[in-house]
């Protein structure tokens, strides 16, 4: 019943959660190139997994394959950068 709940709050402002996440990403993105090898990697990862986390959401209401693949691929690289930035993947 909760992940019910979950759907129709993202369905109602599904447009705001979407430019939220793009906005995210555009940061985290313009972050790393702005500051090059002294990023802050860790939140830069974290920040950018949210992000795909919530647009792959809003795709898979959406039921865009595209978006789903896409989003669902930069969690997967998220996930990797985090474990690299934690050095737990070298």
């Amino acid at each position: 019943m909760p992940v019910q709940y979950a759907n129709r709050f993202v369905l109602k402002y599904l447009r705001s959660i979407e430019m939220v996440g793009v906005l995210m990403r555009i940061f985290s993105f313009s972050l790393v190139s702005w500051m090059g090898p002294e990023s802050p990697f860790m939140f830069v990862w974290c920040f950018n997994t949210i992000d795909a986390i919530m647009l792959a959401w809003c795709s898979i209401l959406r039921r865009d394959p595209a978006y789903i693949l896409l989003n669902s691929f930069w969690i997967l690289v998220g996930i990797v950068g985090i474990l690299r930035a934690a050095q737990i993947l070298h």
